[in-house]
């Protein structure tokens, strides 16, 4: 059993004083409020039992001395453009001191953009790529509200980092703002208050918190952050092996619920130390027919296998992790090369065939060939080529089809011979 006080350590080393996170600690959440405001919007989603929750923080701020100046609905999933445009509205007519949202990472994005529509005006577009916030903050002399994020899903750890992700629902289509502007001031997740959370739900951030450790890991190959990510990719996805199937058999098991906190924490990390490549590219184009985590979960074993040449070093800390926590063989730590990352990534498939999830885009309801049309169109999207050149293999717009094609192609029939490596 892997303990939880390297996770800790590590995201102490991350965040410091300014992140409150365990079991039983939303209670603190109005002295972390008080820290960035006074007089707040507060963001909210409504989920299974979050009446509870929100009595607790809502008597939190009030014995903190935080009035709330009122109360704004939370976001969809995956932050439709719609909703980040209401809750900008909410906003600019409450004009709070700070900003505390409550919520799965859909919401917390969301509130990060709105935010950006609220101060800086004109369209969510201007804002998509990486440091355009904090470009057109500068130019106008301007700071975005305090903003203190308060989790509630143990996933996309939208509370800890610079990412906004949103949907265009008309196209199904994700994009993305990358700026350190965005990055809440402060944050807080009570891994208790995940308890009550759907077994779907609890699958697709386990997936997620995968995803963000195993790509930038990969991406972080040669480079001076590599021993850092050893051991954030090394705890968290070991943390998500041992502990989903945990979750999953006893939705009540807090211990299972706090080591799933703690490995999605360790994704955000991740991805505040590097980014996320083409798994994550792929699944901005299949919001219309699957969760963010299960979409990442499934691509990212075939876009291993394209990798493996050249990831040798972090597939076999990866081989390690499986084979301890009881997911494959002894003797998958011993392969090489793209037999190595063939046998990892059937390995990981196994591991979420079991936990329900599908592994194959021809076992998701609704998919089509036009979803693989789309995802190498987004792919040469100049706005979303951040993902083309962090992978460990880059790629040009020029390469992805003949490259990239035949990896969704692999995992539209889980073929994963037809993957070609450069």
């Amino acid at each position: 059993m892997r303990g939880f006080d390297a996770a800790r350590r590590l995201l102490a080393g991350f965040k410091g004083g300014k992140y409150v996170h365990g079991a039983g600690v939303l209670p603190q959440a109005g002295a972390s409020a008080a820290a960035v405001g006074k007089r707040v919007a507060l963001i909210r989603d409504a989920f299974p039992g979050s009446e509870v929750h929100e009595r607790v923080l809502l008597d939190s701020l009030a014995g903190a001395g935080v009035e709330v100046a009122g109360v704004i609905g939370g976001a969809a999933p995956n932050a439709p453009r719609g909703d980040v445009l209401r809750i900008a509205a909410g906003l600019k007519e409450l004009d709070p001191e700070a900003i505390v949202s409550f919520g799965g990472g859909s919401t917390i994005d969301a509130a990060k953009a709105a935010e950006v529509l609220r101060t800086l005006g004109g369209e969510i577009d201007l804002y998509f790529g990486t440091g355009m916030v904090a470009k057109a903050l500068e130019a106008a002399s301007k700071r975005l509200t305090p903003h203190l994020a308060i989790m509630t899903a143990a996933s996309s750890s939208a509370h800890l980092t610079k990412y906004s992700n949103i949907t265009d629902v008309a196209t199904g289509q994700k994009k993305l703002i990358v700026d350190d502007a965005v990055t809440p001031s402060r944050a807080l997740f009570d891994y208790g208050v995940t308890a009550g959370a759907p077994r779907a739900l609890t699958i697709d951030g386990g997936l997620d918190g995968i995803s963000h450790c195993l790509e930038v890991l990969y991406s972080a190959v040669g480079k001076p952050t590599y021993p850092l990510m050893e051991q954030v990719a090394s705890e968290g996805i070991g943390l998500v092996l041992e502990y989903l199937p945990k979750a999953l058999a006893d939705p009540h098991d807090i211990q299972a619920r706090e080591g799933l906190g703690l490995a999605t924490d360790l994704g955000g990390y991740a991805i505040m130390v590097g980014g996320t490549s083409g798994a994550h590219l792929t699944s901005f184009s299949l919001v219309d027919i699957l969760s963010h985590g299960r979409a990442c979960g499934l691509m990212n074993p075939y876009y291993m296998v394209f990798f493996a040449p050249a990831v040798e070093e972090p597939l076999k800390l990866v081989a390690g992790e499986l084979q301890r926590t009881g997911h494959a063989e002894a003797a998958i730590t011993s392969l090489r090369g793209r037999a190595l990352g063939e046998a990892v990534a059937r390995a990981l498939l196994d591991f979420m065939r079991k936990a329900g999830a599908p592994v194959t885009l021809r076992e998701v309801p609704g998919f089509s060939e036009a979803h693989i049309g789309r995802a190498l169109a987004a792919a040469k999207d100049p706005q979303l080529k951040m993902k083309l050149e962090n992978m460990p293999v880059p790629l040009t717009a020029e390469m992805v089809d003949e490259y990239m094609g035949p990896i969704l192609r692999a995992a539209a029939t889980g073929d994963l011979s037809r993957i070609r490596n450069v």
